[in-house]
């Protein structure tokens, strides 16, 4: 274990969390090609998943959960409660960015 939790929920059945250290905010925003958008256009028409994304989206993933952690422990905290991991398309002008932004609180618990 790498010394930092993580849990969903903001109360803790049975651990004592014994300091709030702050909050701790963390985005990744990533250009998506344009070759994995064409290709992702005809899965749009004719379904089915896309695995290119699906990749670049779990790469996001790991990669903000990295940084949660690593931000918690600049605070001195070793858990962070109430955390949350969305992605948000944001892109115009036929340029496409997706974008993992998480949140929660750093705490210490027993």
């Amino acid at each position: 274990m790498d010394g930092v939790q993580i849990f969903t929920t903001p109360i803790l059945d049975g651990i004592k969390i014994k300091e709030y250290k702050g909050i701790v905010i963390v985005r990744n925003v990533r250009a998506i090609n344009i070759v994995r958008d064409f290709f992702t256009s005809f899965r749009d028409i004719f379904g089915g998943r896309s695995r290119s994304f699906q990749e670049v989206m779990r790469a996001m993933q790991d990669d903000v959960i990295a940084e949660a952690k690593e931000e918690a422990r600049k605070l001195g905290a070793n858990a962070i409660v109430a955390f949350m991991l969305d992605y948000d398309n944001i892109g115009s002008k036929g340029k496409s960015l997706l974008m993992a932004s998480a949140k929660g609180t750093a705490v210490v618990i027993e």
